[in-house]
Formats: structure tokens, C-alpha cells, sequence
């Protein structure tokens, strides 16, 4: 019988702005601390929505510092006070951040704890700096224990993620709506995914209304992609209008038993915490034939 690849697991979700990406954060975290597992979600948006969707009251939510900001920490771990250190400056390339969840981290409820990181620099922009080179070995170097779950929220996409830095995620959720641009965004980004290594993407369409398929209809027949080719399933989350009124604590929708957004969420959550086997050709048959839309 297969075993599982680890006994936890990380997704990073990412995706286009404004789509949804920190609600379905939160409340994937929610669904999974309840049911026993433990869950470390981590914030590497720069806005840092994240904690106030988990319920961090608006007070503790405004002292939070981000990692990148702790300019002590940095240069303990990496030699290099920031900004302090020209370029040619040397510094740890692989720094030790074992203690960095007790330190920095923000138990929020019952198996839930939060990472407030900062924005990861994309590689792209050239800077090796020592915020950089602390947030990626954060990323890489999670521990990751039996029973606990890494969710990474990212504004940033994966144009920052290497294969190193991908190496132990085992999910990519690519949050889209059912808007051309988000579509796009979301395939884009699901190229990335794969080039770095993660190997299941899901795009994850939020917001599905009447309508909705019509128009993700006009983008496959517009932008020529189809997504079976693309992702490995389509996950639809219901339009829910009760996440207005809850806003900013919206992991509250999950005590709504009548929400189809909550149980859409939670009907995902079981299927990150059960992946498949990624043994030789069962992992081949996921991918021709696990394109499938789950409601």
C-alpha cells in the first residue's frame, strides 16, 4: 500500500489580487485546526489581511511586526544589520530559524498559530538582500511535524519560488474568480507552479454565481487554455454573501452549517489533508484524469 509523501503538508495560495486569497486562507486554517491538525498559517502579503480574517482583534492585530521588519533577528540569523550593509556584504546564506514560530509566532486559537512575514522580493528584482535571505530560509526550513498543516498566504505569486524554496509544498491553490483577468493570472501562475517543482496545482474559482460558467466558458474559447491541460482539478467556491456582512472575521462563515461556501471549504480542506498517492503510474493517472470540478 503507498505511503504518504510526508505526514504533513504545505500549500501556498496565490493569485491574482482581490480575489479571495485570504478568506479561503483562514478559513482552510480554521476547518483544519478544528479537526485535530496542527496548523501553522503564515502571511507573506504585504497588506496582512490575514490576521484580522483569523479573528486577531483590530489592537493585536496592529502590533504585529513582520518578520522582515525585526531588524534584531535579521541580524542575529544572517550577520547583517538590514540596511545598514552595502552590496558585496557578506552574510549567512543559510540561516538557522528553528526557533523563529516560538518567537514570532501568534497563537490565535486551539492548533492554529500565525506567521507574520513580510513581502519575499521577487528574485527578478536582483535583490539578495538579508530580509530576503531570512524570509526564504523561513520558508524552506518550516518545520514540518506529524499531523501539521503550513498554509502560505501570497500576494506575491511564485515567480519568487526556486526549487528549493518549493521543495515540501505539496499543494499549489491558484484563487481566481470568474473574471478574464483573474483567469489569466491564474494560468500564468500555474506555469510557475509547475516549473518550480510543486507538483498538484488547483485553481480554485471563488464567487461562482449564475453566470459564472458561461464566462469561464468565453475565457477557454477566448485564451485558447483549457484547464484540464493546466491544473490538476477545478475547485468551485459558491458566491457568499454573508462574508461581507462578517468581514473582517469572515472565518466565522464556518460556523454557518447552511453555507455552501463552508462546506465547499471544508470539502477541499479533507482533500488537501488526504492527497493521493504519488507513486509512479498512480500519480500519472491523477493528472490525465482528477480535472474535475468539486462543489
Amino acid at each position: 500500500m503507498c505511503q504518504p509523501q510526508s505526514p504533513g503538508f504545505r500549500v501556498v495560495i496565490t493569485g491574482k489580487g482581490g480575489v479571495g486569497k485570504t478568506t479561503l486562507t483562514s478559513c482552510l486554517a480554521t476547518v483544519l485546526a478544528r479537526n485535530g491538525i496542527n496548523v501553522l498559517a503564515v502571511d507573506e502579503d504585504p497588506q496582512m489581511n490575514l490576521p484580522n480574517a483569523l479573528g486577531v482583534g483590530f489592537e493585536a492585530a496592529s502590533r504585529i511586526v513582520p518578520l522582515n521588519s525585526h531588524a534584531d533577528y535579521i541580524e542575529e540569523k544572517t550577520g547583517i544589520r538590514p540596511a545598514k550593509s552595502g552590496w558585496g556584504a557578506l552574510f549567512k546564506l543559510n540561516p538557522d530559524v528553528d526557533d523563529v514560530v516560538g518567537r514570532f509566532g501568534l497563537r490565535v486559537a486551539e492548533n492554529l498559530n500565525l506567521l507574520v512575514m513580510g513581502t519575499v522580493r521577487q528574485a527578478g528584482g536582483g535583490c539578495l538582500c538579508a530580509e530576503n535571505v531570512l524570509l526564504d530560509a523561513t520558508i524552506r526550513h518550516l518545520s514540518l511535524r506529524n499531523n501539521e498543516a503550513i498554509l502560505l498566504d501570497t500576494q506575491a505569486g511564485v515567480e519568487h519560488f526556486g526549487r528549493a524554496l518549493a521543495r515540501g509544498f505539496g499543494h499549489c491553490l491558484v484563487v481566481a474568480d470568474s473574471s478574464f483577468n483573474a483567469l489569466s493570472v491564474a494560468c500564468h501562475s500555474a506555469g510557475l507552479a509547475r516549473q518550480s517543482g510543486i507538483p498538484l496545482v488547483y485553481l480554485v474559482v471563488n464567487r461562482v454565481a449564475q453566470g459564472s460558467e458561461a464566462r469561464l466558458e468565453r475565457f477557454r474559447q477566448e485564451s485558447g487554455q483549457e484547464f484540464a491541460g493546466i491544473f490538476d482539478a477545478v475547485i468551485e467556491l459558491p458566491a457568499e454573501p454573508l462574508l461581507q456582512a462578517l468581514d473582517p472575521d469572515v472565518t466565522r462563515i464556518m460556523d454557518e452549517p447552511g453555507s455552501a461556501y463552508a462546506i465547499a471549504v471544508t470539502a477541499l480542506a479533507s482533500r488537501l489533508n488526504a492527497p493521493p498517492c504519488m507513486c509512479g503510474s498512480d500519480h500519472h493517472q491523477h493528472h490525465e484524469h482528477g480535472h474535475q470540478h468539486v462543489h
